[in-house]
Order: C-alpha cells, then sequence, then structure tokens
C-alpha cells in the first residue's frame, strides 16, 4: 500500500477473530488528509469491528495499522483522533452538554488541571459548531436523539482532531441533525481533516463522500466512488438505491433494515 505524508490511517492485510471466528479477513484500506470515506455493508459485515480495531479497542491476528505514519503498537498522539461512537452506546444522564464536551479535551491535558483557557475556548467553540450553545448547560438525558449525537460530534472537536472516525452518526436522528453534521464534516475538510464515518445511509452526506469501503462478510467487496455502487447489485447481500441514497443490507430481512444502527460484534 502507497503511504506518505498525508495519509492519516492506513491498514494492510488486517485479519481479527472474536472467540475464534474470523470477523475481518484481509482488510487494506487508507485515508488521506481531507479525504471523507464511507465504510458500508449489512449488519454483521464488521464496520464497527474495523473501527474498533484500527482504534487499538480491539486485537488483531494478522496483518498492521498504521496512525499518520507510525504502527498502531507505539502510536501514543491520541489527540490527533477523534472518535464518535455509537450514541446508544456512549451516553448516560446525569451530566450537563458542557460536561461531555470537555471530556474531549483530556487527550491534551495534564491529569488533575484545571480547564485552561485554551481548553474553555475549544469546548465553547466545539458546542457553538454544532449549534447547541444554547444548551450549554443542560442534561444530557433531556436532549434528542439528534441533540445527544451532535454532543458527541462536539466532544470529538474539542480536541481538534486531524482524523475523525464516526460510528453512525446519522442512524435514527432527524434530517437537521444530518444537515447540521454534514456542515461540520465539510468545514473540517477544508482544513484537512480525514473522515471515516460508518453508514448504512448515505443520506445528506452523499455530497461530502469521497470514496465507500463496503465490507461484505468480513472483506472488501468495493472500494472506490460513491456512484460507483450504482453499477453493482450484490456485495454478498443486498444493495438498496432509493432517491439518491445508498445502502447496503446483508440480510433483506425487512425492506427498512438498512436504516437501522445496529451495534455489530
Amino acid at each position: 500500500m502507497l503511504l506518505d505524508g498525508s495519509t492519516a490511517l492506513a491498514a494492510d492485510d488486517l485479519t481479527v477473530e472474536l472467540g475464534g471466528l474470523p470477523v475481518l479477513r484481509g482488510i487494506s484500506l487508507s485515508i488521506r488528509a481531507g479525504e471523507a470515506v464511507a465504510l458500508m455493508g449489512g449488519n454483521g459485515s464488521g464496520k464497527s469491528t474495523l473501527v474498533r480495531t484500527v482504534l487499538g479497542l480491539l486485537p488483531h491476528q494478522r496483518g498492521s495499522v498504521r496512525l499518520f505514519g507510525q504502527p498502531l503498537r507505539s502510536f501514543r498522539d491520541w489527540a490527533r483522533i477523534g472518535y464518535v461512537p455509537q450514541r446508544s452506546m456512549a451516553l448516560l444522564g446525569g451530566s450537563k452538554v458542557k460536561e461531555v464536551v470537555a471530556a474531549g479535551r483530556l487527550a491534551r491535558r495534564r491529569p488533575f488541571r484545571p480547564l485552561s483557557r485554551d481548553d474553555r475556548e475549544a469546548i465553547h467553540d466545539a458546542i457553538a459548531q454544532v449549534g447547541l450553545s444554547q444548551q450549554l448547560n443542560s442534561d444530557i438525558a433531556a436532549l434528542s436523539g439528534g441533540q445527544q449525537q451532535r454532543v458527541l460530534v462536539a466532544r470529538a472537536l474539542a480536541g481538534k482532531p486531524e482524523l475523525l472516525v464516526l460510528d453512525e452518526p446519522t442512524s435514527g436522528v432527524d434530517l437537521e441533525h444530518q444537515r447540521v453534521l454534514a456542515e461540520v464534516l465539510a468545514e473540517l475538510m477544508s482544513a484537512g481533516t480525514a473522515v471515516l464515518v460508518v453508514l448504512h445511509d448515505v443520506g445528506s452526506l452523499g455530497g461530502l463522500i469521497d470514496r465507500a469501503v463496503v465490507l461484505s462478510d468480513g472483506r472488501v467487496a468495493h472500494d472506490g466512488p460513491l456512484g460507483d455502487l450504482g453499477q453493482h447489485r450484490r456485495f454478498g447481500g443486498h444493495e438498496h438505491l432509493d432517491h439518491g441514497r445508498t445502502a447496503i443490507d446483508d440480510h433483506g430481512e425487512n425492506a427498512d433494515g438498512w436504516l437501522g444502527g445496529a451495534v455489530e460484534p
């Protein structure tokens, strides 16, 4: 795989087994600065497993991962990476918006030190960027699903990441949230931020995506322009194309399944 100084993430021949069963099989992909890559595939195709593996949250049995040119095993500069997990996995009530977003500064602060002026500015800027300045002191549990997802995005933005990884950020949220997210991502990409986003439905983010990487049965079934997906009918599952929206569903068990946000193994 060809790497250069602008490569934020590179995985080569990545194989992952969970419970002795193969989940990812020989995955290779790369993302460059300012590029947005959509990671797609049906439930159980390995999308979330791949995300967690390249972030060092799951071990891999074969292959390699490099972050900004450094091997994953020796990478320490985690402040350069922002991660937005699925909302259902991440939020608990009892915390205020500004407190959740402040957690995004931890990688840039010394432990047990009070917030600096730069920290406070970064927190307020991130909250404003996602359009939640009026909810600064609101309890996270009082917000809508779309607003909660925006809080998670703001938390990642507060760290000023150079690589932003989002796992199903548009699942189950309204069009207003999707519009705000698209605007935020466009601004980040123009500044050179690399974006990896897990999606079932491209929706309002379609105009931002440079490439789509489609997984099927733990393998890369497609890696290329988003528009090329329309030339294929199957990737080990069922492809759905609907009024400019693209989604992949491995199972085809119900016509609306591609709108879901199921957590993968």
